[in-house]
């Protein structure tokens, strides 16, 4: 067993999009957007003679006093070789000393257990949801619009007979999207990244024609018009076996078509009709997001719990003065 840092995309992409679910956000191309966006990335993968048996993206992020943690979204993607996992954590650990990073924030996926790692960790606060609503393609158009609730077939023939129509844009629609992002932020309360975070991923990711090959990730935006307008738009990515729905915002004008309805079964109909297997909504929470989650429960779907977000603390003092500035910044 050997650490290696993969440096092909092809070779990275086909063990992360080989480990069922797929995960975007180990993609290889999510690696490069985040290296855009100003973050040291690094890649890790635990091989033995048969190749990969464990892999991951470390993200780090930077903190007070010249400190700062790493972060590995969804990972790291494991075999549930415990040897490979054991390998890939103490080299990261050796890294983190260089870095001066505090701790590692990761989101166990797949096959990799937290608890069986061998190294003490806590749980902590999750970055990405911590529960999902994940629809099955391989049914039928006619059996998922069955299995849907009353009201989302109703809203989304509605749609249709109001004369919506779904297209998908180009980076010369982008001020379109970000628009109706702000829109929904503000209606909402909905957190969201700074404009040019949204534009790199565009850039990095892929936007119009291009990036839907087997194993290549890609984001895409699609928007529902109404009388030549843009009122809803859906940010989507598309990786492995999976179909993502990122981001979605709608605009106050027109709520009475029920766009975003039309506009949520034509991607679920383009992901199946593009071979993919599953549509991921990417998180519910009745308690924090009761609209959207009952939304996307309307789609029908099973429901899907991850493990959690864990740390593995690596200088304790410094840890525990993370928690407190964390307090305060709650309470300012």
């Amino acid at each position: 067993m050997k650490i290696s840092n993969i440096a092909e995309q092809k070779a990275w992409n086909c063990f992360i999009a080989g480990n069922c679910p797929a995960e975007f956000l180990e993609s290889w191309e999510w690696g490069e957007f985040q290296k855009e966006a100003g973050s040291k990335v690094i890649r890790l993968s635990a091989e033995n003679d048969k190749g990969a048996a464990a892999c991951a993206t470390f993200i780090k992020k930077k903190l007070f006093l010249g400190k700062s943690y790493f972060y590995c979204p969804r990972g790291p993607v494991s075999c549930g070789n415990k040897e490979a996992d054991g390998l890939l954590f103490h080299e990261i650990k050796k890294i983190a000393e260089k870095e001066k990073a505090i701790f590692l924030r990761f989101e166990p996926s797949g096959n990799l257990k937290a608890e069986g790692l061998g190294v003490p960790v806590l749980r902590t606060i999750d970055v990405q949801p911590s529960k999902t609503l994940i629809l099955d393609l391989s049914k039928s158009e006619e059996n998922m619009l069955g299995e849907m609730h009353q009201k989302t077939r109703y809203n989304i023939r509605l749609a249709e007979k109001k004369g919506v129509k779904v297209k998908e844009l180009g980076m010369e629609n982008f001020e379109d999207f970000w628009k109706l992002m702000n829109e929904t932020r503000d209606r909402d309360g909905f957190r969201l990244h700074g404009r040019n975070y949204y534009s790199k991923m565009l850039e990095c990711a892929g936007c119009g024609g291009a990036g839907l090959k087997k194993n290549e990730m890609a984001v895409k935006m699609f928007a529902a018009e109404y009388q030549g307008k843009i009122i809803s738009v859906n940010l989507i990515g598309f990786f492995g076996d999976t179909v993502t729905y990122m981001h979605g915002a709608s605009s106050d004008e027109y709520r009475n078509v029920m766009a975003p309805y039309l506009l949520q079964w034509h991607l679920i109909k383009l992901a199946k009709n593009l071979g993919y297997k599953y549509y991921d909504f990417y998180g519910i929470d009745e308690k924090k997001w009761p609209g959207v989650t009952r939304f996307k429960k309307g789609f029908g779907g099973k429901e899907v719990s991850y493990p959690g977000t864990f740390d593995l603390i690596f200088d304790k003092a410094w840890y525990n003065c993370y928690i407190i500035f964390r307090k305060l910044r709650r309470l300012a």
